[in-house]
């Protein structure tokens, strides 16, 4: 990439869109004639940044921060999240619209890659205010987001409501209903079953078929979970199913350890209807946040945001086998030194694919009006996903890569040879 001008697309500041620029740096040399063409995944095609004015409850009015970019279209309309965070920023969006670009394409999905969001702190806002932001953002969207143009979807700090919001804002702008517009939306309105798990069931799946590959069993696995968001707690709920023990769940409220295990079923009950909290759920003890990296696991899924695993904690963490449950969880640099120290990582564009999948059948299903079960769901997200891994495990064997090189490369090929077979217009 040309550095010459000054330019946003330059990462010169450490962050999410210079790891991503690093992660495209260690793959083109295994692209071969396809490296001509790799510019095109340093540049977004539509960055967009619009202002987000809010009539607050009392009368003021504040004015938001909001993003959306779309990196790559070349297999298909954008697919990404909308996320509400204080930290929402330009970069972070770049780069989380990148890896979407990769993660549809490694999974076989057809789609491009993109990302949103607003920077706020939803938990800051009314009701009222929250439906005012999402309707404004929406409008401001509108002529770019569609069924067959960008299609968002929940993440970090939205969920279905906000979703549903989006859907009816969409069609009073445009003047007729498209529920395909958003996925991860209630049921009621058109969403899919098993969506709301689909990530972090994704994770399990994409651990056990690597698991089986490293001679490791899930049954009687000490598993470590950072978040018990969406993600990290439904992970965590699927490996206790299958019989792994969860020693270790960690969130900003705190992190609780037990060495025969915590039941994540229960820790949600605790959490939602007995009205405890996190420090006082029985049968775990509250540990300092910085002693969650060095408890010895089998497997780890890091479930919260990006940046968490660096040369900071690095040698401090004792896993056979880290899932990604976040985008961007682990430093490049941090990589290096856990393949030098035996563990395998499974990157977050592989092992969080289950979310997105999932909003693929969902926006099938609301293009043809038929829905399918919930076991569909499960099976056909299993299906996906193995096939998905065994392809990429090949390639890592063959090629004698990490599986994040192996990710990129599947995607990356399978990205540009459609960039190069549509050729520049005019």
């Amino acid at each position: 990439m040309s550095t010459r001008l000054p330019s946003y697309l330059n990462a010169a500041d450490p962050g999410p869109w210079a790891m991503f620029l690093q992660q495209l740096d260690r793959v083109e040399p295994h692209l071969g004639e396809l490296a001509r063409w790799t510019d095109t995944l340093r540049r977004p095609k539509r960055t967009m940044v619009v202002d987000v004015p809010v009539r607050m409850d009392d009368g003021r009015i504040e004015h938001f921060e909001g993003f959306r970019v779309q990196h790559n279209l070349s297999r298909g309309p954008g697919k990404g999240g909308l996320r509400y965070h204080p930290a929402v920023n330009l970069s972070e969006v770049m780069a989380l619209s990148g890896w979407m670009t990769i993660k549809n394409a490694a999974v076989n999905l057809p789609y491009g890659g993109a990302k949103g969001g607003v920077r706020v702190d939803p938990a800051q806002l009314s009701r009222g205010e929250l439906e005012r932001l999402t309707r404004r953002y929406t409008s401001e969207l509108s002529s770019i987001i569609g069924a067959e143009r960008d299609i968002p979807a929940p993440d970090v700090g939205t969920n279905e409501q906000v979703m549903a919001w989006m859907v009816d804002t969409y069609a009073i702008n445009h003047g007729s209903i498209e529920t395909g517009v958003v996925t991860g939306k209630p049921i009621s309105m058109g969403g899919s079953l098993g969506r709301r798990d689909a990530t972090g069931r994704g994770c399990f799946v994409v651990a056990r078929e690597a698991m089986r590959r490293l001679g490791m069993q899930v049954a009687g696995s000490r598993v470590t979970v950072q978040g018990f968001g969406n993600v990290g707690n439904a992970a965590a709920r699927v490996f206790h199913d299958e019989g792994a023990r969860v020693v270790a769940i960690q969130d900003v409220h705190g992190t609780l350890v037990n060495e025969a295990g915590i039941d994540p079923h229960a820790l949600l009950r605790h959490l939602r209807e007995g009205g405890g909290g996190w420090a006082d759920f029985p049968g775990a003890t509250l540990v300092l946040a910085d002693q969650f990296w060095s408890i010895p696991c089998d497997v780890m899924v890091p479930a919260a945001l990006e940046g968490q695993i660096t040369l900071a904690n690095v040698s401090n963490i004792r896993a056979r086998l880290i899932v990604e449950g976040a985008n961007g969880p682990t430093t490049p640099e941090a990589e290096d030194i856990l393949h030098a120290q035996g563990c395998t990582v499974l990157p977050d564009v592989l092992a969080n694919a289950g979310g997105v999948t999932v909003s693929y059948f969902e926006w099938v299903q609301n293009a043809t009006s038929f829905f399918w079960t919930e076991q569909d769901i499960h099976a056909k997200l299993d299906r996906v996903l193995s096939e998905a891994f065994d392809s990429i495990w090949r390639i890592a064997q063959d090629k004698r890569v990490n599986l994040r090189t192996a990710t990129f490369i599947t995607a990356c090929s399978r990205v540009l040879e459609a960039r190069a077979l549509r050729g520049l217009y005019p």
